[in-house]
């Protein structure tokens, strides 16, 4: 197929910001802030995951996202598991991650109840060019003044544990079942895949590669191409940062001298 240019749609959070940054329009003063624009297949189109840009002026809430099994007991198509970019981080910006010591599930329900939830999470400070894969079970929350991109299982599901007192719907039972409440583990370090091409993480279920220019870059089978900076094509179609692209089969990235660009894979665990 035709590399597919995929349809952005902006998300409105109130953790989000007004100030999204190049190369996406800013939001009026009047504007709700968004906080989210995702990257959606054309109704119809099986695409299994799923390509955000993420904007916070605000923590996100503590969370967990339930695995394959607990998920379609819930009603869902599949368990979520997700990467992280980060693409600017203001000075002590932090994503937690996981855990400072394992609990039981009484005492995880217990600190999400009284609050010190907040200081249970590991909160990793961070910074551009920041990878991690955040796998199904995880207990995470993103900080504040970040802009990153998200790649996830296409699924919008989510268990919040703990939200700051927002007047938004916990799942505090749910999220208790499906977390691990044990520190984060990475899953896999970066590394060099030939000139150009770095594989920054890879779980069960996604991983992510970078592109850097200049060079011919073949990409096989579906794909989800993120063009980051600089003059970029995609079977020979100009590709530009700020738009989202997927391929369903075989296809050729071809970065200018300045270029650079994202690259996400489904990965099937069987």
């Amino acid at each position: 197929m035709t590399a597919l240019r995929l349809k952005p749609r902006r998300v409105e959070k109130v953790w989000g910001r007004r100030d999204l940054g190049e190369p996406f329009r800013d939001v009026a003063a009047d504007a709700e802030p968004v906080g989210e624009i995702w990257f959606e297949a054309p109704p119809g189109r099986e695409a299994p995951l799923l390509v955000k840009y993420l904007f916070t002026s605000e923590r996100l809430s503590i969370q967990v996202h339930p695995d394959e099994a607990m998920a379609k007991a819930d009603g869902a198509a599949c368990g979520k598991d997700e990467a992280w970019l980060v693409l600017s981080a203001e000075p002590g910006a932090t994503i937690g991650l996981g855990l400072t010591r394992k609990v039981g599930r009484d005492a995880l329900r217990e600190a999400a109840l009284d609050g010190s939830i907040e200081t249970l999470v590991d909160w990793r400070p961070v910074r551009a060019g920041d990878v991690f894969y955040s796998p199904a079970g995880t207990v995470h929350s993103i900080g504040a003044g970040l802009r990153l991109i998200e790649v996830q299982q296409n699924v919008d599901f989510t268990y919040r544990l703990y939200d700051y007192g927002r007047p938004r719907q916990l799942h505090l039972e749910k999220a208790v079942a499906a977390a691990r409440p044990e520190p984060f583990r990475a899953e896999q370090a970066s590394r060099r895949l030939a000139e150009g091409r770095t594989q920054l993480c890879a779980g069960d279920r996604l991983r992510l590669e970078r592109c850097a220019g200049p060079g011919r870059f073949e990409l096989e089978g579906a794909a989800w191409i993120v063009p980051l900076r600089g003059g970029a094509s995609l079977d020979g179609s100009a590709i530009d940062p700020g738009s989202v692209w997927m391929t369903d089969a075989a296809a050729i990235l071809d970065l200018g001298a300045e270029a650079d660009a994202l690259v996400a894979f489904a990965c099937d665990p069987d």
